[in-house]
């Protein structure tokens, strides 16, 4: 009898503890955001948040500019897990300066990264061509898939933010002096197939993509090196303008990615905001991630699961060891 007593005691002080841990953290919504990353580190917060803190989690939808300006203005949600920060810096700064949001840290730990590419394949058998001298000397290499007196230079599509950018690198770099004519892919999946073709041929390719994306995470690539290094103020007011008359070349600066809360979120479930704080993806990690997403025609919460049983050593950093045991366990009844 004394030990039923004492097993009921401590099955009675543990839902106690849990009780008091949710009642801490309380309802949490979060933002589901309408692209792959976002929704796959939305669904990975849900579940740690609600199965290691304790929290009532909940996903809602959201996007960049709508989802910042209610939590500025609204208080809800409280957890923006994956916002490009730039898109709508001025706003967040002074949502943080009134002691509105916290930034809680950097969800793409290598930020949002640009550039032009070479298939690793090249680089393989000529290291030469991670650099832009190389592909330079290189240039006849690279054919155009309309003039044979031309080289192909593969860039944004039209209407995308990046063809200012990456024209006025084109421009700078000299690559039109060099040979290179650069090609309008007409859109995301132009541009992301002409690179699955030359990669399936194992043909040359050269042009501008970005991190993280499925593309990358399926098909290894090596960004040129300028041998620029950054300038982000010049990169600021001239080669991302396309009013720029004189670019000179520069590599992309990272875009900051952010998790962003409320700063009432942060002050009534300190633990869980912590965790917030650690979670953080390299980008070649989310670029596999993204690459088994589409593979799998996963969604959001059907990644989760993946990465938390296929990744355990990288989240494990994240948490506290009591949130890890309680993650395991719900993994475990998966």
């Amino acid at each position: 009898m004394l030990k039923k007593a004492l097993t009921i005691s401590a099955i009675a002080m543990t839902m106690a503890t849990a009780n008091t841990y949710a009642a801490d953290c309380g309802k949490v919504t979060i933002a589901d955001m309408n692209w792959s990353s976002a929704s796959l580190i939305a669904n990975i917060d849900r579940f740690i948040l609600e199965h290691g803190y304790g929290c009532d989690a909940e996903l809602v939808p959201g996007d960049t500019m709508p989802t910042g300006t209610s939590m500025i203005e609204k208080g809800e949600p409280d957890i923006a897990p994956e916002l490009w920060s730039n898109s709508m810096k001025a706003a967040l700064d002074k949502g943080v300066a009134e002691g509105r949001l916290k930034i809680a840290g950097k969800s793409l730990s290598d930020g949002g990264e640009e550039g032009f590419w070479v298939p690793k394949y090249l680089v393989d058998k000529d290291p030469s061509l991670a650099t832009i001298e190389g592909v330079i000397a290189n240039a006849k290499m690279f054919k155009h898939p309309e003039d044979p007196d031309k080289s192909a230079f593969v860039g944004c599509p039209a209407g995308w933010n990046c063809q200012i950018s990456g024209g006025n690198n084109f421009k700078a770099l000299k690559l039109g002096e060099a040979g290179f004519d650069l090609i309008d892919p007409g859109s995301a999946a132009g541009l992301s197939g002409s690179i699955a073709r030359a990669y399936e041929r194992m043909e040359p390719w050269f042009g501008y993509y970005w991190a993280p994306t499925a593309i990358l995470g399926k098909y290894k690539m090596v960004k040129v090196d300028f041998g620029t290094g950054v300038d982000e103020q010049h990169y600021l007011d001239c080669t991302s303008n396309a009013e720029c008359e004189n670019p000179k070349a520069t590599m992309w600066p990272p875009s900051p990615v952010h998790t962003v809360t409320t700063s009432d979120f942060a002050t009534k479930a300190p633990e869980a905001y912590t965790y917030l704080t650690r979670r953080a993806f390299k980008n070649n990690l989310m670029n596999e991630l993204l690459a088994w997403m589409e593979e799998n025609q996963a969604d959001g919460d059907i990644a989760m699961e993946y990465f938390l049983t296929t990744f355990e050593p990288v989240w494990l950093s994240w948490v506290s060891p009591d949130a890890a045991d309680k993650v395991k366990t719900a993994l475990s009844r998966l």
